[in-house]
């Protein structure tokens, strides 16, 4: 098999592999930058709460009005911005930690997202909203994906300047810019609502984060960090596709496993605190990569 007919014949005869395509660089663009703030503010975990919480959501909206992209994108921002509300609330005055109140939500919320599920859809239903479809994406679906990308790189440029100051001063946000906070949060949600629509709830946290950690180990700066994020990930979403494509795999777990294959090759060869800097030639600059 020539390079052109494995690279570029599936997307220069498909269309739906050309929108496959689209949807799958417009999730890099947006998911990847806020994936590294993510990583950077130690709320990695959080962003997995997340992804689970907007399940039953979606599942209600299914529920009402079927495979409405509308209504289910609704859902899913509703029911993930309500427990975000909710988990800091609990966090802030009760004993709990956030983390434990996200991680105990992130539990009931897969739960009741598929007992919600298996009252009306079925297995195909399930698996579906569970794991995406990325060629499967419509246009109202790329359409929407591009509109939360272009909205997130907006609202993450203006409050881009606050959260690099909560990456070195934890504190600053929780003293006076909560705002800032409850903002990143929505954004959030509402990226793993984009990315829900071609990955599915369990699979969209991995475009999120697993390229934004492969990225520390090639960039010294978050700007670098987050560009090398948005490249990993729109690399594993076209060889992803490619794979599912060519050996007949599921899409997302495809391209999430190409992330992983990603993030694996980043820790052994990355240019910092990777084991080929700790113990190749350039072993001196261990200790830096670790320090950053």
């Amino acid at each position: 098999m020539t390079f052109y007919d494995y690279i570029i014949q599936p997307f220069a005869e498909f269309a739906f592999m050309r929108r496959a395509l689209a949807a799958c660089l417009a999730v890099a663009l947006g998911c990847a930058p806020v994936g590294v703030f993510l990583t950077l503010r130690r709320m990695s975990l959080m962003g997995d709460a997340l992804s689970h919480a907007i399940l039953p959501g979606v599942a209600a909206g299914y529920l009402l009005a079927g495979l409405s992209l509308p209504v289910m994108a609704a859902g899913g921002m509703i029911a993930g911005a309500g427990t975000a509300l909710l988990s800091g609330a609990v966090s802030r005055f009760t004993l709990l930690r956030e983390d434990a109140t996200f991680a105990a939500f992130q539990i009931v919320s897969l739960a009741a997202g598929v007992t919600l599920l298996s009252m009306r859809g079925g297995n195909v239903d399930l698996m579906h909203l569970l794991f995406g479809s990325v060629l499967a994406v419509d246009d109202a679906s790329l359409l929407l994906i591009a509109l939360v990308t272009s909205l997130s790189l907006s609202v993450l440029a203006i409050i881009y300047r606050p959260l690099i100051i909560d990456c070195f001063d934890p504190g600053y946000l929780r003293r006076g810019g909560g705002g800032w906070h409850a903002i990143f949060l929505a954004l959030t949600v509402l990226n793993l609502v984009a990315a829900f629509q071609a990955l599915g709830s369990l699979m969209a946290i991995g475009v999120m984060m697993l390229p934004a950690v492969a990225a520390r180990f090639w960039a010294r700066t978050v700007a670098g960090v987050m560009a090398v994020a948005v490249v990993i990930a729109a690399l594993s979403g076209g060889a992803g596709l490619l794979l599912s494509w060519h050996h007949q795999l599921p899409s997302g777990p495809a391209i999430v496993l190409t992330a992983g294959v990603c993030l694996l090759f980043s820790v052994m060869m990355g240019k910092r605190g990777s084991l080929w800097a700790r113990f190749g030639p350039y072993g001196h600059h261990y200790s830096e990569g670790r320090s950053n």
